[in-house]
């Protein structure tokens, strides 16, 4: 089982995110919605499916190939955003970004990054970085830092919390994927199973298959 769960002590979640994932932004708006429930610090951390799905874009549908290459840019902007102004401004870029891809349906372009930006209170400017490479080695390495707990076969978002004592190994896993996300006590009646079941020795999967399209209400 994670950590202390003590008003003191709160536990430590780290959260792995690729912000065009809808699927990513449902889970993200749970885990917000947790945290006013049950104490927990979460850190949030940038992965990358065009990174994860690099080696086989062949065989993605036509629709997803263009999607991995319109994800390029936000994930370089979070890395730009994070090393220029610390690790506090990825949740509300995020929040931003996510709003506006999600919910409002916006594309992934430029401009929409930019707004993303104003609206996190961050320099327009920073919406360059999606036009470099200049932050891959830095992506890369967040992403490879969370990949490494779950392995190959997943994908985003990747959760992380304590193991049972200090010398043990951190309980990872992908999702759960929920839609709609739950809100309120439900919300936090599901963190408590999905760390249960997660916090089980040599337990690996549970999964049924989705019946329609993300539901953002």
């Amino acid at each position: 089982m994670a950590a202390s769960t003590s008003p003191e002590s709160p536990t430590p979640v780290d959260f792995w995110f690729d912000p065009v994932c809808p699927w990513t932004w449902l889970t993200s708006r749970w885990i917000l919605d947790v945290a006013d429930r049950r104490p927990l610090k979460v850190s949030w951390h940038v992965m990358s499916l065009s990174i994860l799905n690099g080696n086989r874009l062949d065989e993605l549908p036509e629709r997803i190939r263009v999607l991995m290459g319109d994800a390029w840019a936000p994930v370089r902007v979070l890395t730009a955003a994070r090393l220029s102004h610390g690790p506090e401004v990825l949740e509300p870029l995020y929040t931003a970004l996510g709003t506006r891809y999600h919910l409002q349906q916006q594309p992934k372009s430029r401009a929409t990054l930019e707004a993303a930006l104003q609206d996190a209170g961050l320099p327009v400017d920073l919406a360059g970085a999606g036009d470099t490479d200049r932050y891959d080695e830095e992506l890369r390495a967040s992403h490879t830092r969370g990949i490494t707990l779950v392995g190959q076969d997943v994908g985003s978002p990747i959760i992380a919390v304590p193991g049972a004592d200090a010398s043990s190994d951190p309980v990872a896993f992908f999702g759960p994927v929920v839609n709609p996300a739950p809100k309120g006590e439900d919300a936090a009646r599901l963190w408590d199973g999905v760390i249960t079941v997660a916090s089980t020795p040599n337990f690996y999967e549970i999964k049924r298959t989705r019946t329609g399209g993300p539901d953002f209400s």
